[in-house]
């Protein structure tokens, strides 16, 4: 009986249900044996070593260092900065004890009550205060500033409602922790983190973002202002998709990080700290893919090229196969990653379906007409259309393509998320518009923290961002109707 794959939920009738059917059946990600946590697959995995390589590579142009800190932090720690504790209190998780031992029924393991620990210690939800404990052994001078450092690791932070890669109790991300002898250089260290993630965003995710300063409300626990790039995803509601945090002197007041200055002054550091996680892979998937699988930008695709044989008999395998290898190591040769699938228990049918459902840019097929005419057929996923071309230069027409379909899939994005950008004044339209198709909205805010919070508590939409190209332009808050100098975006969001 031949393999079948199983059909997606329509991505119009149910998109929550489509985006769960997409991630399992794509082999992205499962569910584990513990509860709120996932199991990265290894074709979800690619998606994030490629993140990862890119964003690296960033990150070490402009200055950056790789290091690992505990994922353990004494819960004292967690005390020393008020406003971090208060917004991580409620999240964290708490290792209380240091030792098993047999049960008394001999059936399994307990608890042992005498292996209490002095300090209870917290599994990492972020790690400012492990680093800024640190940094206080390593700065004394402003001849050891800047400290530019970034982690690659693991945080938990406990999910009663979790969905995979959006939102689960522990996720992969990196996190940037900077320390500088001026106030000027952490702000430009904040800026300039944002636009590396807009820019990765933009370029390697065809993910259109719109780059702006959290509400007061909406900043990071202990920081003085958080900057993030928010993007809009297919079903109407926007997901933040990386922060930068300006965090002034607080960690290091809070640490007592202190250094002494050119003129031999004592002074305390500023900092910032910004990261981005494996949400991206959720954002990816939100943001373009389709009711016959994902779509994915060359960029990030594990493959970008997939060749299938089509043949009848092990003779034009055979001869397909050494007119393929000849065509595979023309493209590997320009960088590009290839899989040649000759499974003889499936067929071409089959194939084609899975690497549709898995993204893969670009298929190339030959059977034996193709193989005698110096053919090959070329299908993309972004726009399901196929053509035959020839044999000669394939390499270079698939680099062109590629470059093609990157570009096209962040032109749809951009498309839909300015189709879905509505400016409103009027509060009632706010909200039917909002019921009604969601999106992106340009309104006035008056600037206080009661007004957020009601618009949040009577329509669950929340200022995602106020925008940084903004333009000053006098109106009246939509909910109101006191003065307002900009418009700020409001989505409902994940």
């Amino acid at each position: 009986m031949a393999k079948e794959l199983k059909e997606l939920t329509n991505r119009d009738e149910n998109y929550s249900q489509w985006y769960n059917d997409l991630v399992i059946k794509a082999d992205l990600a499962e569910n584990s044996a513990v509860k709120g946590c996932m199991v990265i697959k290894p074709y979800g995995y690619a998606i994030w070593e490629k993140m990862q390589q890119a964003l690296d590579q960033m990150f070490k142009e402009t200055g950056h260092v790789n290091a690992y800190f505990p994922l353990l932090i004494p819960k004292s720690f967690l005390s020393k900065e008020a406003q971090h504790v208060e917004g991580f209190a409620k999240e964290c998780a708490v290792v209380t004890h240091y030792r098993l031992k047999a049960s008394p029924d001999g059936k399994g393991v307990v608890v042992d009550p005498d292996a209490k620990l002095e300090e209870e210690l917290i599994i990492r939800p972020t790690s400012e205060t492990i680093i800024w404990s640190t940094y206080k052994n390593w700065i004394k001078s402003y001849r050891d500033l800047p400290i530019l450092c970034n982690q690659w690791a693991n945080v938990v932070r406990w999910e009663m409602r979790t969905r995979l890669f959006l939102r689960t109790t522990e996720f992969l991300w990196q996190e940037g922790h900077t320390a500088h002898a001026l106030q000027s250089e952490a702000i430009e260290e904040t800026k300039k983190m944002i636009d590396i993630y807009a820019n990765f965003a933009e370029k390697w995710m065809s993910m259109p973002v719109i780059k702006g300063v959290k509400s007061e409300s909406e900043r990071f626990a202990g920081a003085v202002e958080t900057y993030t790039i928010e993007a809009l995803m297919q079903d109407g509601k926007a997901l933040q998709s990386g922060t930068s945090h300006f965090l002034g002197q607080n960690f290091a007041k809070a640490f007592d990080v202190t250094y002494t200055s050119k003129e031999g002054k004592l002074e305390h550091v500023w900092a910032s700290s910004w990261g981005v996680s494996t949400r991206l892979i959720g954002a990816l998937i939100m943001a373009h893919s389709d009711n016959n699988g994902l779509i994915l930008p060359p960029k990030l695709a594990p493959i970008q090229v997939v060749i299938v044989p089509i043949y009848k008999s092990e003779e034009e395998l055979a001869m397909i196969s050494e007119r393929v290898s000849g065509i595979k190591a023309q493209l590997i040769s320009k960088g590009i990653s290839v899989k040649y699938d000759d499974r003889d228990n499936l067929k071409p049918g089959f194939k084609f379906a899975e690497y549709e459902l898995k993204g893969v840019p670009i298929r190339l097929a030959m059977g034996p007409r193709d193989y005698q005419n110096s053919t090959i057929e070329l299908a993309r996923r972004d726009t399901l259309t196929k053509q035959v071309v020839s044999v000669d230069g394939i390499a270079e027409t698939v680099a062109n393509l590629l470059e093609e379909i990157q570009e096209n899939i962040y032109t749809k994005a951009l498309r839909f998320r300015a189709e879905n950008t509505t400016t409103v004044d009027n509060y009632d339209e706010f909200k039917e518009l909002l019921d009604d198709k969601g999106g992106f909205f340009l309104a006035h805010w008056d600037g206080t923290a009661e007004t957020e919070q009601r618009i949040k508590e009577e329509t669950k939409a929340t200022i995602r961002c106020i925008p940084l190209d903004a333009p000053e332009e006098e109106g009246k808050c939509m909910y109101s109707g006191k003065p307002s100098s900009r418009r700020v975006i409001f989505a409902r969001a994940y």
